[in-house]
């Protein structure tokens, strides 16, 4: 009679084989491995150099090996308490305490070293103290040790003031932010109309008595500065003027569009003298070099151009950005060229050669605008994330001005400190350049007739004397604003409060 084979499914065989070969392999499985004396000690070596090599020189207690003979798989006896790390900053200064002619550790303070410096102290300082001298070395140390445990990053008394006795507790200085200056708040002084789409672009020249605009109706128009009356309409773009400039050396404006052209006016006739043929796509801003005669371009071709005013010549073309250039600012000092794109980063050009000098990659948006500081060697940059400072020349960064939840558009600021934000939205936002306040935020009415939808700030800019700020809106409006003169810091004090103002990084 046969027996009946059970069946296996070939998953169970495999399995009991592998159990058959674990068990016979590894038996004692459950059992730790054997500790190398020899690797145990080059990996504690490698540990304290890699990841406390900074802070080796710093004081020792005596009693470190009660401190380390309880942590699994240490021997005390392997330690020498002279290395043992108890605290992130130096020795308190006590009596007797004195670094080793090599200044690579501090040493304990000896019992010479304590009767040494209390023979030291003026007579009166010393009965002063008596009473709050610790009774020996040993408790210097205890009360030392406990100090620093507690209060690592300490600025505060030294023991040496406190005695060394529990109620000299190391204070912790808070830390506190500079006040923001006072700044008058602004108001809406004017408004101008007769544009007839949105208005995109603006520039003051440098005798102050009139401003130019561009504009969606395609006109380029020169208003009085003082009074607001339309001067003079200049005619010849065949789309959107996205960006005008009025040079300082020479009686030209200069102008660009959505129609790829650039073009140079001449004031003393009104008409156009050159074209500056090149770009593939609209050309969405310009600046001219302050001290060379230089024009240099950006567009949505993701290069930027530099041209020779006179000849026309296209001396350079600013390749590396992966998207649209967005806006670009000159300077005489280097860099002499900074741009800024929807690819989201912003470029410092060197000029002579044509080549970045350094990308700055903070930005997680489109940077839509760069603004100089008009007497530090610093600017900002606006995007949909934040607005950040920077230094020159390397572009490193200097803090966040977070608050703006719109799309900046534009950035604006004067001597005084004043930073003007101005949004898809609509809004205004007044900032203190120093420490990044936000002191005002205006919301102004669109033109009666507009949709409320149609209260974007496409460009703004303060006149030369800096008394009034200019905007350009999509409600096909220009606004002027002035500082409200009788306003005082009593009638409109700072509502300040210093956990706003911490600087954020990145």
């Amino acid at each position: 009679m046969t027996e009946d084979v059970q069946k296996h499914s070939v998953h169970t065989l495999v399995f009991r084989s592998l159990k058959r070969t674990h068990d016979m392999f590894v038996s004692d499985h459950a059992k730790s491995i054997a500790l190398d004396d020899e690797s145990h000690k080059v990996k504690m070596d490698v540990k304290l150099k890699a990841e406390y090599g900074a802070v080796l020189h710093m004081p020792v207690l005596k009693e470190g090996k009660d401190r380390v003979s309880h942590l699994p798989g240490i021997d005390p006896s392997s330690y020498d308490p002279e290395y043992l790390i108890t605290g992130t900053h130096a020795y308190p200064s006590g009596p007797g305490v004195a670094l080793t002619a090599d200044t690579k550790m501090h040493r304990n303070p000896s019992e010479g070293g304590v009767h040494s410096m209390a023979l030291a102290l003026p007579p009166s300082q010393a009965r002063q103290d008596v009473s709050r001298t610790a009774a020996s070395v040993s408790d210097i140390h205890r009360h030392a040790g406990g100090a620093e445990r507690s209060h690592p990053h300490s600025t505060a008394v030294s023991l040496m003031e406190g005695g060394g006795t529990r109620n000299s507790a190391l204070m912790r200085k808070a830390s506190t932010m500079p006040k923001p200056q006072w700044h008058p708040p602004w108001k809406l002084f004017r408004v101008i109309s007769g544009h007839l789409g949105w208005v995109r672009s603006i520039a003051v020249e440098p005798g102050n008595q009139w401003f130019v605009t561009g504009s969606a109706d395609r006109t380029i128009k020169i208003w009085d500065l003082a009074s607001g009356k339309l001067k003079l309409s200049l005619t010849g773009h065949i789309s959107t003027v996205r960006g005008v400039a009025v040079s300082s050396r020479s009686p030209y404006l200069f102008s660009c569009g959505e129609d790829k052209q650039v073009k140079c006016w001449d004031l003393e006739y009104n008409k156009v003298i050159r074209h500056y043929h090149g770009h593939l796509s609209a050309v969405y801003d310009l600046d001219l070099h302050p001290t060379i005669d230089v024009l240099v371009t950006c567009s949505r071709d993701a290069t930027a151009r530099v041209w020779d005013i006179r000849t026309k010549a296209n001396v350079h073309t600013l390749t590396g950005h992966t998207n649209t250039v967005a806006t670009v600012r000159c300077q005489s000092a280097e860099p002499q060229v900074i741009t800024g794109s929807h690819d989201s980063t912003i470029r410092l050009w060197d000029l002579i050669a044509g080549k970045t000098r350094a990308t700055l990659t903070n930005h997680k948006k489109s940077v839509r605008t760069l603004v100089l500081h008009p007497r530090q060697y610093t600017f900002a940059s606006g995007s949909a994330d934040n607005i950040k400072q920077w230094m020159f020349p390397d572009g490193n960064f200097i803090q966040n001005l977070s608050g703006h939840n719109a799309i900046i558009n534009t950035l604006a600021v004067n001597s005084d400190g004043v930073l003007v934000s101005g949004a898809d939205n609509g809004t205004i936002h007044m900032w203190d350049w120093r420490t990044g306040y936000n002191f005002q935020r205006i919301h102004a009415a669109v033109q009666p007739g507009s949709l409320d939808s149609e209260s974007g700030i496409f460009a703004c800019l303060f006149d030369h004397s800096e008394s009034r700020l200019i905007t350009a809106e999509a409600d096909k409006t220009i606004k002027v604003y002035k500082e409200d003169d009788t306003a005082t810091e009593e009638s409109h004090p700072i509502n300040w409060k210093p956990e706003i103002l911490k600087r954020k990084r990145y």
